[in-house]
């Protein structure tokens, strides 16, 4: 469900939009540039989903492996 939002901006923030982005696309980059910022995954479900991925495990453990044997040769 969509809801209708009344934002207060610069004219030359609010021009900025229409020339750059175009009069009718300015909900949908709003939305997209603030999506992410308050909207929070479900990290426990997207980790879930990661670990039943076989080929990504096995590529993360090779990596990871290899990272710690790095870190034994480093001079402390």
């Amino acid at each position: 469900m969509q809801k209708k939002l009344t934002i207060t901006v610069d004219q030359e923030v609010y021009d900025g939009l229409r020339k750059t982005i175009g009069p009718r696309k300015i909900s949908r980059f709003i939305q997209e540039l603030v999506r992410p910022q308050v909207v929070r995954p479900n990290l426990e479900a997207a980790y879930a989903d990661m670990a039943r991925d076989s080929r990504r495990e096995k590529e993360a453990m090779e990596w990871a492996e290899a990272t710690f044997k790095d870190a034994d040769y480093e001079a402390r």
